[in-house]
């Protein structure tokens, strides 16, 4: 019987991806390798020691490379797909004991979250890119990596408040969502398009 902690847990994860995938699963590896979290067999290999080490550098790449003007937004596009996957991979990771349909049903629901979490940051950083050039980008993926960590630490240490934050940036993502397509229809109206 999984426990609804777990389930808070996957949804603080899946959130967590969806802001930095590689931050999220490098935090889930230091925790399944420090006994935290209890993966199924077959992912029993993300709390090595090698792949920790390996995936705390790739964090760190990841979050160099998103305050780089031109390459955060071609990190952006590449992570279209790997935010999902890290999503699916960290919802397997801490809901595997469920029914196999319905464990499957929560993974797309997990990576759905991460790419809907994705498309509001993405957008949000393109508003930034066309009303500051680019100036603000930087401030934003600060406070973007403050939020995946808060996020994936709060899953394992205070999971109901880990679940409860990432319900706060999920809304947070459907009001930049709006926001951005309500500037880009009032454009469109100004321009006569």
């Amino acid at each position: 019987m999984i426990a609804g902690v777990q389930y808070a847990l996957a949804y603080a994860l899946s959130s967590a991806a969806g802001v930095r995938a590689l931050l999220a699963l490098a935090i889930a590896s230091l925790a399944i390798h420090a006994g935290w979290m209890h993966p199924p067999p077959s992912l029993l290999w993300l709390g090595s020691m090698p792949v920790t080490i390996a995936l705390l550098a790739l964090a760190a790449v990841e979050i160099f490379a998103d305050k780089l003007p031109l390459l955060d937004h071609a990190l952006h596009v590449a992570q279209i797909v790997l935010k999902p996957m890290v999503a699916a991979i960290l919802v397997v990771g801490s809901l595997h004991g469920l029914p196999g349909p319905e464990l499957v049903g929560l993974v797309a629901l997990g990576a759905l979250n991460a790419l809907g979490i994705h498309a509001a940051t993405a957008s949000a950083r393109g508003a930034s890119t066309l009303t500051t050039g680019g100036m603000a980008n930087p401030i934003l993926s600060l406070g973007e990596d403050v939020g995946a960590l808060l996020l994936a630490l709060f899953g394992f240490l205070l999971p109901w408040l880990g679940a409860l934050l990432a319900l706060l940036v999920g809304a947070t993502a459907v009001w930049v969502l709006m926001r951005v397509r309500h500037t880009i229809a009032a454009k469109r109206t100004a321009s006569g398009d």
